[in-house]
């Protein structure tokens, strides 16, 4: 395996288990907290539980390496919901008493990277593409 391949594994997981452990704390922090922040910002509390279970399920699926664009793609999707809903008025790195968009920024950048790369090693998404061949 070359550097750069597990420089990319390494990220893939790690961004996976950002997002499961998030996914996770929605549910054991209450949904209900998180829905009654959604639709404090105005956006319909039926989208926390989406998000909520597209970050558990989705994270998972990061780690394993299985839909890895399409999973990237919507985390990179919620993170630009995340910046214009809730954070940009705190200005890249807050106001000293709210965090800003940094965090977020760099998951959609990430997220971005995942939807441009072809699958790597030791990934599910790799498994199935060379038995597709």
């Amino acid at each position: 395996m070359k550097k750069q391949q597990l420089a990319t594994l390494i990220l893939r997981v790690v961004f996976g288990l950002m997002f499961l452990i998030h996914g996770i704390a929605k549910f054991q922090g209450g949904i209900s907290n998180t829905v009654g922040y959604f639709e404090f910002l105005g956006l319909p509390g039926s989208l926390a539980y989406a998000i909520a279970i597209i970050e558990l399920v989705g994270g998972a699926l990061l780690v394993v390496g299985l839909g890895t664009r399409v999973i990237s793609g919507l985390f990179a999707v919620i993170m630009l919901g995340a910046i214009f809903s809730a954070k940009l008025s705190f200005g890249l790195l807050g106001d000293g008493v709210s965090a800003g968009y940094e965090l977020e920024l760099v998951y959609l950048a990430i997220g971005i990277y995942f939807v441009l790369v072809n699958p790597i090693n030791l990934s599910l998404d790799e498994k199935l593409s060379q038995k597709n061949k």
